[in-house]
């Protein structure tokens, strides 16, 4: 029997699944990091394989029996020339692992997770970054340069913004457009800080983006709650969010699209908050001249799955599958209408 299996790789963990012929999951398994430039290769080599053989006595898989095809969705994979040292590495050192590897930066199997045609992931965690990926294989970024150069829709740039709003209408450089007083004393409950000096420390020697992007979720209740300026902050962010979009639109190959709606898949935690972003991310979106409507989805499967779908028909093989299983749908943009609504 043939077997087919896919991991999603990031920095803090990973997920492996296999999956039989008939396209049902076998065996589910989660794993440490797999992101090569943190723990460097011969160590994602052999977290990768560990999980591999994990996963297959889980699906009592002998140990000597290859998968068909492992496809690798890892963070800091996006490179060809890593590509293949990975690969190379795998078949030197585990060489009943398996018979062919398929390997994609961790995007790919988010797309493919919830669309075989492509489709744009965008994310908005700690960092952010916009990635589309055509029928053709040809991709398009924009954004994911990290904090320094922005990171604009972010979990970090929320909270910077916060901050710096705070600061520069304290200063009397720029008049805040609503009230400071919850924003600021939510930095001050957060940061344990008194003042803003005490805040320096936060800047430099005790920086951690990580920390201070967890701000966001006390700006997110206040936004709830009504606080006008936690409310803008969401409001820009889903702004910045639509504007990533709408940069990449230019890029999708609609002739392919046919009927389906174009699929952009929402991940990271900032997306919880998505009914504070909505209007701001309509705003930038429309930027964009969009002549096909789109679906703004997430993710109820690991995009692990993605990985395996994409080394299946990368190399060939078949492999039945259902994909409205995999995503739920959050909002649709009719482009005739313009507008965003609730499925």
């Amino acid at each position: 029997m043939p077997y087919f299996a896919g991991i999603e790789g990031g920095a803090s963990h990973s997920t492996c699944i296999i999956c039989d012929e008939t396209g049902d999951c076998i065996s589910i398994l989660e794993g440490l990091g797999t992101n090569h430039w943190q723990i460097g290769m011969d160590l994602t080599v052999a977290r990768l394989a560990e999980m591999v053989e994990r996963a297959k006595e889980l699906a009592d898989i002998s140990e000597d029996t290859p998968l068909d095809v492992l496809g690798l969705s890892l963070s800091g994979l996006g490179q060809k020339d890593v590509q293949q040292e990975l690969k190379d590495l795998l078949r030197s050192s585990f060489p009943d692992l398996a018979k062919s590897y398929v390997c994609s930066e961790d995007t790919i199997g988010s797309i493919y997770t919830a669309s075989p045609n492509g489709g744009m992931v965008l994310i908005s965690g700690t960092g952010s970054n916009a990635h589309v990926i055509n029928p053709d294989g040809s991709s398009y970024n924009c954004g994911g340069w990290g904090h320094f150069m922005g990171d604009e829709g972010s979990a970090f740039h929320i909270a910077l913004r916060a901050v710096k709003i705070v600061f520069d209408d304290m200063d009397g450089l720029r008049k805040s457009p609503y009230p400071i007083e919850l924003v600021w004393s939510l930095i001050k409950e957060y940061f344990k800080v008194e003042n803003r000096g005490d805040m320096l420390p936060h800047f430099y020697k005790k920086f951690d983006k990580s920390f201070f992007a967890r701000l966001c979720i006390k700006l997110s209740r206040a936004a709830e709650e009504g606080d006008r300026l936690a409310k803008y902050l969401f409001d820009e962010a889903g702004d910045n969010l639509g504007r990533m979009a709408a940069a990449l639109i230019p890029k999708v190959q609609t002739d392919d699209l046919k009927s389906d709606p174009f699929k952009i898949v929402c991940v990271g935690s900032v997306w919880l908050s998505l009914p504070l972003l909505v209007a701001g991310f309509l705003s930038g979106l429309q930027k964009a001249n969009i002549t096909f409507d789109i679906n703004l989805v997430r993710l109820k499967k690991s995009s692990a799955f993605g990985a395996c779908y994409h080394a299946v028909d990368a190399v060939g093989l078949q492999l039945p599958r259902h994909y409205p299983d995999n995503f739920d749908v959050l909002v649709q943009y009719n482009h005739e209408s313009k507008c965003l609504c609730n499925q």
